[in-house]
């Protein structure tokens, strides 16, 4: 019996051949997306003006259709709505003939993505959006195909070619797609004022939840900050030290203000043999750095790289109340 020949074969060249397929395929979606932002800075901008507005003045949700790979990115984009304040979830086309659409009601905006505009499954949503006055956006590169024609709005994106060599496959096209639903996202965002902290609300997991978590959710607080008042001798400072191990030791006034703060790099900047016998206020750096415990942690990551250090003193009121250690925050997932 004969052996069976490989499908494909690979050239000793391949690996450059890929790299360049790799660029060309990215040059080209990359031309799809600046033809789009020029057809923003045209005509288009005034239809996505009134698409975004229409969204933002919708009582319900916005309901993301289409089949295909224009389904997947539907998908992605009602995902993207959703968690950046704007309800939204996804209908696939061909299921909405099936029962789904029951989940749409009068006072919702359909977003219906095709890129030809002729796909036959979506007849059942465009019946059902004309019959219930339901408006529709669609978003596809044909305004006068039978989508476009029955859509109260249509964002007609640039027709580009397609990354793939025979120009079937869809690559710039989806990428277009997903990008016109990015900039809806931000556009509804900005203009609303969502804030970081609402945006916490809808993403409590994983290292972008650990990022919207506050100062106060990492810090140590009580016997675990190690502390010491002015006028310690140093020999007392370097045992705190080293029983808190967080590489630092915080001074403070009698009030409770953090009025310095000595590190493992100070002890060797004064590194001399009286060192133990002196006080901490010869020692101490002045005026150390400290953030409230109501902070972002993504904004106290900042200060960290910024200032290039790895401890951190929380204050409320002037007063020590926690202290922040860089790797605390890596065993958390947040840096």
């Amino acid at each position: 019996m004969p052996s069976s020949k490989p499908l494909m074969t690979q050239s000793s060249g391949s690996a450059p051949d890929s790299v360049e397929s790799a660029l060309r395929t990215l040059e080209t979606e990359s031309g799809g997306i600046n033809a789009l932002a020029a057809a923003l800075r045209g005509p288009l901008g005034a239809t996505f003006a009134k698409a975004v507005e229409l969204i933002r003045n919708a009582k319900g949700r916005v309901i993301v259709t289409g089949l295909g790979k224009s389904g997947h990115m539907a998908r992605k984009i009602a995902a993207t709505l959703a968690s950046t304040g704007t309800p939204a979830f996804f209908v696939h086309t061909a299921e909405a003939a099936h029962g789904d659409l029951g989940m749409i009601t009068t006072d919702d905006v359909i977003m219906a993505l095709s890129w030809s505009g002729e796909q036959p499954e979506m007849k059942t949503l465009v019946n059902y959006s004309a019959r219930f006055a339901i408006p529709m956006i669609a978003v596809t590169s044909n305004a006068s195909s039978s989508l476009g024609q029955a859509a109260d709005i249509v964002i007609e994106l640039p027709k580009a070619r397609e990354a793939c060599p025979h120009n079937l496959a869809p690559t710039t096209s989806t990428m277009m797609q997903v990008a016109i639903g990015d900039a809806i996202a931000i556009a509804l965002l900005e203009g609303r004022g969502f804030t970081a902290l609402e945006f916490a609300h809808f993403h409590p997991g994983g290292k972008l939840g650990a990022m919207l978590k506050f100062v106060r959710d990492y810090m140590r607080t009580g016997a675990e900050i190690p502390l010491k008042p002015e006028g310690t001798k140093m020999s007392d400072a370097v045992v705190e030290m080293s029983a808190k191990g967080l590489g630092c030791v915080c001074i403070v006034n009698d009030a409770g203000e953090a009025v310095g703060i000595i590190t493992d790099g100070d002890l060797r900047r004064h590194m001399r043999p009286d060192l133990l016998t002196v006080t901490v206020d010869e020692i101490m750096t002045r005026q150390p750095k400290s953030v409230p415990p109501s902070m972002l942690a993504s904004e106290m990551i900042e200060v960290l790289n910024t200032r290039k250090i790895t401890t951190l003193l929380v204050t409320e009121a002037d007063k020590v109340v926690g202290i922040v250690h860089l790797h605390d925050l890596l065993r958390a997932g947040v840096a």
